[in-house]
């Protein structure tokens, strides 16, 4: 996992510090089951509504179908030109489809195709079964794959949605699998973004309303059945004044009462986070955060960083008011290791803890000789 996503993901899991802060703006009234919208560029939630109350996840479990494929392209171990064998399963599956014929197998990049912009079953089971021979095979690889992400509240019985009393998910986990997929495989997230899709002669069009209604939106996926109600998972990137950086948001919207409702009240929350919240650069992976004093050490000091760029939501013109407090671990005595743990930075809104991180020595420092070390303990002595 890299520095980048590894931020996103603990923050995502750990955000108390940042809700309590952000809690100031009074999001929007949201007519859903369940919700959740994060700022998928600095990993924190701005705002939620029972994100941990357990949902059927209707076709949004596609988005698993989806993440174990790309792996499996990835390791080379499922081809885009391969042409799977349609079962008799995956023939008749029952719900939305791409219908594909037994007798002219589709290709796995059609399967996605399939599966993705048209949502198709069928697809779902083709590609389900190819990777683990079974569908049931399969949803134990999902579940594995779930317990590997973190999903603390995810139990898959199935490659499609369909549903299943022991098939169900959050709006948390699925905010934390969506931004896995989105971060682990940006070429392919590209098939998100896709309007349209025709196979055997039949056209379909992607389910997600918002991407012909907001030009920022490039996924994801819906869901739908009845008890599930309407679903969506949208994400849209936008620029920020005055950042050098685009800021992503991600909304996981669960349990409307129709389609159009799931992309108008998405929609609202994207706006509303947008408009808002900033997103701020705090400091760079690597760049000195300050200076910290080493006793018996062959060089007088160390510099403190950050183990990966650190990002901050703040309200929408509170910049200024960040601040920065540093705990450093004190007396600081060589030998230092670079990439060990040396102090704590906590940025401040206010009173308000926004984040926590550890601060890590950037480089080495060795052992001085044996006068220094003497001299420095005596030193030492009156520093108490």
């Amino acid at each position: 996992m890299t520095h980048s996503l590894r931020t996103v993901f603990v923050a995502l899991l750990a955000s108390l510090f940042t809700s309590v802060a952000l809690a100031q703006v009074a999001p929007p009234t949201i007519a859903a089951r369940s919700w959740l919208l994060l700022d998928v560029t600095t990993g924190r939630t701005l705002a939620s509504s029972e994100p941990d109350t357990k949902v059927e996840p209707a076709s949004l479990t596609k988005l698993m179908t989806a993440y174990l494929a790309f792996t499996a392209i990835k390791e080379k171990r499922l081809r885009l030109d391969q042409r799977p064998a349609v079962s008799k399963v995956a023939w008749k599956a029952i719900g939305s489809r791409m219908f594909v014929d037994p007798a002219s197998p589709a290709t796995v990049d059609e399967l996605l195709h399939g599966m993705i912009i048209q949502s198709g079953n069928d697809a779902s089971i083709i590609l389900a079964e190819a990777l683990a021979g079974t569908e049931q095979a399969f949803a134990e690889q999902m579940n594995r794959e779930a317990r590997r992400m973190g999903l603390k509240n995810t139990q898959f019985r199935n490659s499609t949605g369909l549903p299943d009393p022991e098939h169900y998910t959050t709006a948390r986990d699925l905010a934390v699998l969506t931004t896995r997929l989105i971060t682990d495989f940006p070429q392919m997230y590209g098939l998100y973004s896709q309007r349209e899709y025709t196979y055997n002669k039949i056209r379909q069009a992607n389910r997600n309303r918002l991407l012909a209604i907001d030009p920022s939106v490039d996924g994801v996926k819906t869901g739908h059945t009845e008890a599930a109600g309407y679903c969506l998972i949208a994400s849209a990137k936008r620029n920020q004044p005055g950042a050098s950086f685009q800021r992503r948001l991600l909304s996981v919207v669960v349990g409307t009462a129709s389609s159009s409702a799931r992309a108008m009240e998405s929609q609202k929350l994207l706006n509303w986070g947008f408009q808002n919240f900033d997103a701020i650069r705090v400091f760079g992976k690597d760049q000195s955060v300050t200076t910290m004093e080493v006793w018996k050490a062959a060089a007088p000091d160390v510099q403190a960083v950050v183990a990966q760029d650190l990002f901050i939501n703040v309200p929408q013109g509170q910049a200024g008011a960040v601040k920065a407090e540093i705990d450093r671990v004190k007396p600081l005595i060589a030998p230092i290791r670079v990439g060990q743990r040396i102090g704590t930075l906590r940025i401040k809104l206010a009173d308000s803890v926004l984040v926590e991180q550890p601060l890590i020595a950037k480089s080495s420092v060795d052992q001085a000789g044996f006068f220094v070390r003497a001299r420095d303990t005596i030193r030492l002595w009156f520093e108490k």
